[in-house]
């Protein structure tokens, strides 16, 4: 590990602490998330982000072009999608939920940890050039920064802004609408219900 990723590895959760004081939300957890046996990343990504996408997470990137503008820049509520490697052969995306810094963000997400959903966990960017394109992912289990660097396309930006409160609102009716929608391929509806809508 290059000497500054070690630096920024052990220094990121105590920085936190400072940051996210004022919410009264914890922005790194050691915890478990809740469990929703058989919940996939792609469908719960799909109803709280908004983004109408359809298949393996990896595959989001290419379908998101000329439909959703794309980034290497993070904004809340917008998908961040993995590329596939051997750890991820589908790929991964996961919803911005909390902007932390330039390089450091939290993300809400299905089935980083088999069969949960994790809310505001940490993912640093780890890239040479800053641009997202290689990132480190906060690990639920052992209650710290993962050791392991997964390649990401970007961010895909939502059609509607969010925030904070909306998502984490949100984020138990986007898990059960994507463990409900394995047939077809409804629009993404969780925001508007939780927002009282229909």
């Amino acid at each position: 590990m290059r000497p500054t990723l070690r630096i920024l590895a052990l220094l990121t959760p105590l920085g936190l602490v400072a940051c996210g004081g004022g919410a009264g939300t914890p922005v790194a957890s050691g915890e478990h998330g809740t469990p929703y046996p058989g919940i996939d990343c792609a469908p719960f990504a799909r109803e709280l982000s908004g983004i109408a996408l359809y298949g393996d997470a990896a595959s989001w990137w290419d379908q998101a072009a000329g439909r959703y503008r794309r980034a290497t820049r993070p904004v809340l509520g917008a998908a961040l999608v993995f590329r596939r490697e051997s750890r991820l052969p589908s790929g991964h995306v996961s919803v911005v939920s909390r902007l932390l810094g330039p390089r450091q963000i939290q993300v809400t997400q299905a089935n980083w940890v088999h069969g949960e959903i994790n809310e505001d966990q940490l993912v640093v960017d780890v890239s040479e050039r800053n641009d997202w394109s290689e990132v480190r992912v906060w690990w639920p289990p052992v209650g710290q920064l993962g050791a392991h660097d997964y390649a990401t396309f970007g961010f895909i930006l939502p059609p509607n802004p969010a925030s904070h409160d909306e998502l984490a609102q949100a984020a138990p009716i986007a898990a059960k609408l994507a463990l409900s929608s394995n047939i077809g391929r409804p629009l993404p509806r969780a925001r508007n219900i939780s927002a009282g809508g229909s």
